[in-house]
């Protein structure tokens, strides 16, 4: 099984992920500025169920990449350390924006706030390189199934991601606010992102697979 330290760090990984905003961020907290909470919550409820599409294709395509090639690991962890230094890049370059910028949209039913939620997350590309990149540096075959190490820290990230966007899709409209009367704090947490992802991407990079 994955040790207890191992799943604290990916937890913090986890966290430093949904707070750096992506299309799932982006769609959940302007549904919930324009249309009510309510909307923010169904989107994020299909969001959460898209993940489990990420979860599944990363538990098995990672079983079968380790045990078809033994490189598989180096390779994978050299992308997902590029990949996550171009999303701090993006954080923190000029013009950058955040999602708690308001922008109008039309209301939408309750079915298609679902489902646009849901195919927001599976042709989130953010969220694809995430599992494929961060999975393998905590997965170590020889602590038992990789499968069951995937499904552990796929719980583990699906929970941690509800839960922080839930409270943030609850208090999306007096975020938004506040950022709109204080433009130095939308450019610090944008600057913050970047740096917790460069720093993410500099650990992954040095990881050595014992």
């Amino acid at each position: 099984m994955i040790a207890p330290h191992d799943l604290l760090l990916f937890g913090l990984a986890s966290l430093v992920m949904v707070l750096t905003p992506g299309p799932n961020m982006v769609y959940c907290v302007s549904r919930s500025i324009c249309q009510g909470r309510m909307a923010g919550i169904i989107s994020l409820c299909g969001v959460a169920v898209g993940f489990l599409v990420h979860m599944a294709a990363a538990a098995f395509g990672l079983t079968a990449l380790f045990l078809a090639i033994p490189m598989a690991y180096d390779i994978v962890k050299f992308v997902g350390a590029a990949y996550l230094l171009w999303l701090a890049w993006n954080a923190v370059k000029p013009g950058g924006s955040s999602p708690f910028q308001t922008r109008e949209l039309p209301p939408d039913s309750p079915a298609t706030l679902f489902r646009m939620g849901f195919l927001t997350n599976v042709l989130n590309p953010k969220v694809a390189v995430f599992y494929m990149s961060l999975f393998p540096q905590f997965i170590h075959p020889e602590h038992g199934s990789v499968l069951l190490q995937s499904v552990v820290l796929g719980v583990t990230q699906i929970a941690i991601s509800f839960s922080v966007n839930s409270m943030i899709v609850f208090s999306a409209a007096g975020i938004a606010g506040f950022f709109a009367r204080n433009q130095g704090w939308l450019r610090a947490q944008r600057y913050i992102m970047g740096s917790m992802l460069g720093a993410l991407a500099v650990r992954l990079a040095l990881d050595e697979r014992k």
